[in-house]
């Protein structure tokens, strides 16, 4: 069993830096802190002890232990529902909500990073048991940092889109009450006391999707909600409860595939709006590649 030990150690440290890299609390401040950090770290500890013991249990043919990866990766699962479930309950009291999308987002990236963790742990020992402890702290090194630089981060709005600024203006005529950002309808506006409002305090921007995969991600409803919730968090919004006019909206020009964004915002600067906008992360489930098939890219030409 002493053979083992630097296995096992390297392993279980190997694993548990993984998952502290790639565990972050954003601007949304999810997982919460400390009561969130807890049990995630706590899992992680646990995915780092079930990879690292692999090997030895591989050599030894405890083939026995080896099942203990499975019903792990059925705990897993659990954390996705948990995760899930409770973004789900705070989503219905968000006045810009984050909608069904980024939640099961969310909750897809805190299972997988827990076989993430156990990958890098197995990884670790393997490397220790074969070529020694040295070679293990250079590979391991590699693996945390492709973690990080790859698995932890993802593309965003301003890598698939251009946004810029688009001032919201009301029609003339019979179209006075229509909200409108470069000629696309955002809603009705029946109060004049709020279309001054708006005139005076809103901010627009227009989302230009930089080919036809874009235009298909931002078609989605699920990943336009997002934007909505990211812009709201980041700068604010003035949306209160039975307020409709306030209500932070995107609507998609149906010629060209670009997306209108407009809102009310606590401060209204159009700099942060644009950032705010460009660093909404590309939803996985909205993410769409049309041009990859012949079709698609036969109907772009």
């Amino acid at each position: 069993m002493d053979n083992y030990v630097p296995t096992l150690v390297i392993g279980l440290i190997v694993g548990t830096l993984a998952r502290l890299l790639t565990l972050r609390s954003d601007y949304r401040h999810f997982p919460g802190y400390p009561h969130g950090y807890v049990t995630h770290i706590s899992l992680g500890v646990v995915a780092a002890a079930l990879g690292a013991v692999a090997i030895p249990a591989f050599v030894e043919k405890e083939y026995t232990a080896v099942t203990f990866l499975t019903l792990a990766a059925q705990q897993f699962r659990e954390i996705r529902n948990m995760e899930r479930e409770t973004l789900s309950q705070l989503d219905e009291i968000q006045l810009v909500p984050m909608g069904k999308d980024m939640i099961e987002g969310i909750a897809r990236v805190f299972e997988s990073r827990n076989y993430l963790t156990i990958a890098a742990a197995l990884q670790a020992s393997l490397v220790t048991y074969v070529f020694g402890t040295a070679w293990a702290v250079l590979s391991s090194a590699l693996v945390l940092w492709l973690f990080v630089r790859y698995l932890a981060t993802g593309p965003v709005i301003g890598d698939i889109a251009e946004v810029v600024e688009s001032k919201p203006y009301f029609g003339y005529g019979n179209y006075k009450t229509l909200l409108m950002i470069d000629e696309i309808v955002i809603m009705e506006v029946g109060l004049e006391s709020s279309r001054k409002k708006i005139e005076k305090e809103a901010l627009g921007v227009l989302i230009k999707p930089k080919d036809d995969n874009a235009r298909a991600t931002l078609n989605r409803v699920g990943q336009r909600q997002a934007i909505l919730n990211t812009v709201a968090t980041l700068i604010g919004s003035k949306k209160e409860i039975g307020e409709p006019d306030w209500t932070p909206l995107a609507r998609k020009n149906i010629d060209t595939g670009e997306v209108a964004v407009f809102i009310l915002p606590n401060e209204p600067d159009i700099e942060p709006l644009i950032e705010a906008v460009k660093a909404t992360p590309v939803l996985e489930s909205a993410r769409t590649t049309p041009l990859e098939s012949k079709a698609g890219s036969r109907a772009a030409d």
